[in-house]
């Protein structure tokens, strides 16, 4: 949480709470609405209140649909409660990868244009798609989840590339492995291990990332074809192996596109990093 100046955003105020105390208060709306009331107090002059959570929310964004990580708000008509609790304020909700990848557009380093997808890497796998600067919704409201797309092995994306099943096959991958490597065999591989060593040209560590690549540049591949859109950004917390999952994304996007695609094709690491949240929120009051 904090306030984000519209024009530059610049963020003050950064405030951060453990959800699970507002869980086991058994009034998790009524908490977060508390802790909105009080950063409005010392700010005034905030107008709206950009929110972004982590699931599924009604095509009318007002209401919580399947937010997994916190399931007994499922259903919660947060928009008009929170409104109702700040009067005269604005509320706009959002999924937190719509958000994160709309805030690219207002607050990014780099500019992109008015189309694009955005892919985020971490826990899972999220994404959105931003048509003429605008979130694209789908039919019932909820479009772009490619970490839920059919992949290898017979499961989805996200539970082939997340962060712990990157790490899973890391581990299996290293058990196989027989050269030299300087990747533990214990079960203690992390990622920021596994990207010290593919940056030091580890032949393991740069073919875990092949196969992560691999998957998720015919993942991306299906993205392009269906919505017609060639700019590409990746962000979210494992975008650190960016540069080792490239070669192989490129591979896969160069195998399946046809020029019509390839000759504008654009895919680079998104800016925000750690301050895609705020800003994303923000970016949804525009």
């Amino acid at each position: 949480m904090g306030i984000v100046e519209a024009e530059t955003g610049n963020m003050t105020d950064f405030y951060s709470h453990d959800t699970a105390d507002w869980r086991k208060s058994g009034r998790f709306i009524e908490r977060l609405g508390d802790s909105i009331a009080i950063q409005l107090k010392e700010n005034p002059e905030v107008e709206r209140i950009g929110i972004g959570v982590p699931g599924l929310t009604s095509r009318d964004r007002t209401t919580l649909l399947e937010i997994t990580a916190i399931p007994e708000i499922n259903g919660t008509k947060i928009v008009p409660i929170l409104e109702e609790r700040l009067k005269g304020k604005k509320i706009y909700i959002d999924n937190d990868a719509n958000a994160a990848a709309l805030g690219e557009y207002y607050f990014g380093e780099q500019g992109v244009p008015e189309d694009y997808i955005f892919v985020t890497l971490g826990t899972g796998v999220g994404g959105a798609a931003i048509i003429d600067k605008k979130v694209f919704k789908g039919g019932g409201g909820n479009a772009m989840e490619p970490g839920h797309v059919p992949s290898k092995h017979e499961k989805v994306l996200e539970r082939n590339i997340g962060k712990v099943e990157l790490l899973d096959l890391a581990t299996k991958m290293r058990s196989e492995f027989g050269g030299s490597t300087r990747l533990p065999n214990d079960g203690t591989i992390f990622t920021t291990g596994l990207v010290a060593a593919a940056s030091d040209g580890d032949k393991l560590a740069l073919a875990i990332f092949n196969e992560v690549g691999e998957m998720l540049g015919d993942g991306i591949v299906s993205m392009i074809r269906i919505l017609d859109i060639t700019t590409v950004l990746i962000g979210g917390g494992l975008s650190a192996s960016f540069d080792y999952i490239m070669p192989a994304v490129n591979h896969r996007l160069n195998f399946w596109l046809t020029d019509y695609y390839l000759k504008t094709l654009d895919v680079k690491r998104a800016t925000l990093g750690n301050d895609a949240g705020l800003l994303g929120a923000a970016s949804l009051c525009f």
